[in-house]
């Protein structure tokens, strides 16, 4: 019988390993090609490893950190395991029946019994189920079974469990969130996602290998509101896509970047090197992380292409969907903590590049505006660099044709 390996495959050229986060099937199922077998989490991104040919299932690395090129499991083409018809054989309730009695008689005398899979046993853990009977192969306890006995309440540790389920949940999408205080002095462990280890690798790397300074500015976001007002309708109905804030900052970071070349460049041994085209990453806030994935090219985007690539970037980071492709690269950043209510920040450098600038929340403030005190819509923006290549003068340059560019949009269509 032909047996079809399920190997880790290459996922970009500086990755070299990954954690497996999930299996999505049991061992012994019955798959269909192009099922979704598993999630690979790498250093940069998360994957879904798919079947590359019908029949059974067989895992032999359930869980852990694996290498590129590691064999996990395999797959017996063609063939269904005891008790698992294929999809067109169950034509009747009377065969489904049959079926689950044939597995639940075997797994009286299999070491299968009672035994959770890794996400079934994940979960039990998380819920404080103790024990849940099988009705996998050989018996054994698949997550439908735990999801059951929490509905259920059967076999939980406490009296909650059957409130349980939608924390589960939110755990599992946010992995940073804690559970609220419940007035128990517990302290819970969580293993760090290898994205998350990563990302805190990088930060410390940028905070100790370059001379980081941040300079601050503040923007009258009126008359790009006002803009937005009169267009928007207009807009979405020519391009498909809503005109936000991020096309108006990538624009005029663009206008900036070519006005100080500088702040587009990167150190590079004993060398600067300066790219003669404009690649922005957009910081994306993911449920695994902050990924930064970029819009390439922005300098000869039209707005409603670069809202597009933004939008299309933040449904895949949502979804998981990534790719190192998507994050590879990228000359400078820009990162919006005003979406989550920040009023001032000093982003950190996404390495080897040079400069990241960061957007807050907009708030009406007094101002003085040709002698007299007005309320307007004020940001404040704030331009962390490298030093070492980057001058202070270049630096508040830059940040003051951002805010040019963006009091005075016009200037944006006429790269003024």
């Amino acid at each position: 019988m032909e047996k079809k390996n399920i190997v880790i495959p290459a996922a970009g050229e500086s990755v070299t390993e990954g954690e497996i986060v999930e299996w999505q099937k049991e061992d012994g199922d019955f798959v269909e090609m192009d099922d979704v077998l598993l999630e690979i989490e790498t250093e940069k991104a998360s994957m879904e490893l798919t079947a590359e040919a019908s029949g059974t299932l067989k895992i032999s690395v359930e869980d852990g950190v694996v290498k590129v090129g590691d064999v996990i499991g395999h797959i017996l083409v063609g063939a269904s395991s005891a008790g698992t018809a294929k999809p067109d054989e169950t034509d009747s309730s009377e065969s489904k029946t049959v079926a689950t009695e044939s597995v639940v008689s075997d797994s009286k005398t299999t070491y299968a019994s009672g035994t959770p899979s890794v996400a079934a046993g994940k979960l039990m853990r998380e819920a404080g189920v103790s024990s849940v009977s099988g009705t996998g192969r050989d018996g054994r306890v698949t997550k439908d079974d735990v999801q059951q006995a929490i509905r259920s309440g059967v076999g939980s540790t406490n009296s909650e469990a059957k409130a349980v389920p939608s924390k589960v949940k939110e755990s599992k999408t946010t992995p940073s969130a804690v559970k609220p205080l419940s007035g128990e002095r517990t302290v819970e462990r969580k293993r760090m996602s290898l994205i998350r280890r990563t990302i805190a690798k990088r930060l410390v790397e940028a905070q100790q290998s370059a001379a980081l300074l941040t300079t601050f500015n503040e923007i009258d976001m009126k008359p790009v509101m006002d803009i937005r007002k009169q267009y928007k309708d207009k807009f979405k109905d020519t391009h498909g896509i809503g005109l936000g804030f991020m096309s108006f900052f990538t624009a005029a970071v663009v206008e900036a970047l070519k006005a100080f070349p500088l702040v587009n460049s990167q150190i590079d041994g004993d060398s600067i090197t300066s790219p003669s085209y404009c690649d922005i990453g957009i910081a994306v806030s993911t449920p695994k992380g902050l990924v930064v994935p970029v819009v390439r090219d922005a300098e000869t985007k039209t707005f409603s292409q670069i809202e597009t690539d933004i939008r299309e970037y933040a449904l895949r980071g949502r979804d998981g969907k990534l790719t190192m492709d998507d994050m590879e690269g990228g000359t400078f950043t820009i990162t919006n903590g005003g979406v989550f209510g920040s009023m001032l920040s000093t982003p950190i450098v996404n390495r080897p590049q040079s400069g990241i600038l960061g957007m807050h929340n907009i708030v009406q403030r007094a101002v003085v505006v040709n002698g007299e005190i007005v309320i307007r819509p004020m940001m404040y923006v704030a331009l962390t660099y490298d030093h070492r290549i980057i001058d202070g003068s270049q630096a508040v340059g830059f940040l003051v044709k951002v805010k040019e560019m963006i009091e005075d949009p016009v200037r944006l269509v006429l790269h003024l």
